[in-house]
């Protein structure tokens, strides 16, 4: 009775390891074909099907930005190396210049009469600043002719008398009252030289103002003469007039005279008074002295004020006109 109970408990036992092992085997089946098949589907997720067709996005195409230009480096020639030594020879320093010697030029003596002095007090203070002898020519009657004198005189400045005359243009050309007429006898000529003498006792000489027409009539002229004769004054002819007979007639009457040789400012213009400058100079060089005329315009008294004082440079020596007549 024993022996069946024990029969009846290890069928039921075997069953349940059949069925387990029979699990076991099905699970590692199924784990192989999974295994096996997983690639597959990988491949099947990842790459879509290339046989259809799938709307394209649009693709825009950027312009290429235009290349830079090339730029091709200078080429640099360079010396060969004849010295072994790595760096190069110091550069020799540049020869010393000797200065060159002083140009020697010409002597020659120059006097500037400066005409128709007496209207303005500061055209004389700008001549004076200038620092060169000149020689102030004043017209008497003028609106500051004695206070121009006056100064000419504080300031060691030569004065000469400007004598009003009569012109181949009068009456249409003005003349001033005191001035000297062809009507006019002998007599009155003098009185009116000596009165004009009287009125600026400090200048030293004469010359003409104008006078292009008196200037050639020589009884006229010897009447102007005779006059300064006898105050012991040098005469200067103005030259208004290639015909004039004053330096002939000075000169036989034994007064020391001369003539002028340049006038300065015809035109008011600086070129051009450097240029009429110029030729004095030259004929100072050439004769050895020379006598220019000009007038107390702004352009010519800047022009002298910038030109005279280098004039010594030329081998030019400024004086009054009183050391050039003979």
């Amino acid at each position: 009775m024993q022996k069946k109970s024990s029969n009846n408990t290890r069928e039921p036992r075997r069953g349940a390891l059949v069925v387990s092992i029979l699990l076991v085997v099905i699970v590692i089946m199924l784990a192989a074909v999974y295994f096996i098949t997983a690639p597959a589907r990988k491949t099947d997720i990842t790459e879509p099907d290339k046989t259809q067709t799938q709307p394209q996005p649009a693709i825009i195409k950027k312009p290429l930005p235009a290349p830079a230009p090339v730029v091709t480096p200078p080429v640099v020639k360079q010396k060969p190396k004849t010295d072994r030594h790595p760096y190069p020879k110091p550069e020799p320093a540049p020869p010393v210049k000797k200065p060159a010697a002083d140009v020697k030029h010409p002597a020659g003596r120059l006097a500037i009469i400066i005409d128709d002095m007496g209207s303005s007090m500061s055209e004389a203070r700008s001549l004076a600043v200038i620092g060169v002898p000149l020689t102030f020519s004043v017209i008497p009657g003028l609106h500051s002719y004695r206070e121009v004198a006056q100064f000419a005189g504080s300031k060691g400045i030569e004065t000469m008398l400007h004598i009003p005359m009569q012109s181949k243009g009068w009456p249409e050309r003005r003349l001033e009252a005191n001035g000297l007429l062809l009507s006019m006898d002998d007599a009155e000529i003098k009185e009116r030289v000596a009165a004009m003498l009287r009125d600026l006792p400090g200048v030293r000489g004469a010359n003409n103002h104008m006078g292009s027409e008196f200037m050639e009539h020589e009884d006229k002229v010897q009447s102007l003469l005779e006059t300064l004769k006898k105050r012991n004054m040098f005469f200067v002819d103005s030259v208004t007039s290639p015909k004039s007979a004053g330096l002939r007639l000075a000169h036989k009457m034994g007064i020391k005279s001369e003539r002028r040789h340049v006038f300065l400012d015809n035109i008011q213009e600086r070129d051009y008074i450097l240029g009429q400058l110029g030729q004095a100079v030259k004929l100072a060089q050439k004769n050895g002295y020379a006598i220019a005329i000009c007038h107390p315009h702004p352009a010519t008294i800047s022009t002298l004020a910038s030109a005279l004082p280098g004039l010594s440079a030329r081998g030019i020596t400024l004086v009054p006109a009183s050391q050039l007549v003979r």
